[in-house]
């Protein structure tokens, strides 16, 4: 049997259905696009975290005689500049093993500021521990800690231990 209205083209229910389909399924896309992003900004920060506790231990690595002196509770404020590395503005100074360590805590404390967005406890977000070592000839143990928070996120941190042999007194 013959139908007397032969179909020509797409009815207006067929197209929207297949916008709606569409539709969603862009959805879809966008928000995988947007996690995606998430991910990659929080990725990138923990790749800060980590070069930045490298940093650190790469500091106390050079300057090994101040020990206990990079150890952030052993300061009653934040540690001071004492401009012993020198910048564009001005040469560097001779500093005492303990003034450097400060220094350099100082100026890594900087830049986890900077790298880092803030936790709600910015005295968390740069932390050095000096562990002594319980017996002569075993070795010392510093833990470096750097937390962050990104916006409507969790607390995450980074923590890296950094064991060495103090080094002998020079006769």
């Amino acid at each position: 049997m013959r139908m007397k209205f032969p179909q020509r083209g797409v009815t207006m229910v067929e197209a929207l259905v297949a916008l709606v389909v569409l539709s969603v399924g862009l959805l879809g896309i966008a928000g995988l696009f947007v996690e995606s992003l998430r991910s990659s900004r929080t990725a990138l920060l923990r790749t800060h975290a980590v070069n930045l506790a490298g940093d650190i231990a790469d500091r106390i690595r050079a300057n090994a005689d101040a020990r206990d002196a990079y150890d952030t509770a052993s300061y009653a404020a934040a540690p001071a500049l004492h401009g012993c590395a020198p910048t564009a503005a001005q040469a560097g100074v001779n500093c005492s093993v303990a003034d450097l360590a400060e220094d350099d805590l100082a100026r890594w404390q900087g830049a986890v500021r900077e790298a880092l967005p803030a936790p709600n406890d910015p005295a968390t977000a740069a932390v050095v521990q000096f562990v002594r070592a319980p017996n002569p000839g075993r070795p010392d143990r510093y833990l470096i800690s750097v937390s962050w928070q990104e916006q409507g996120a969790p607390l995450l941190s980074y923590t890296s231990e950094l064991v060495m042999m103090p080094r002998p007194p020079i006769s």
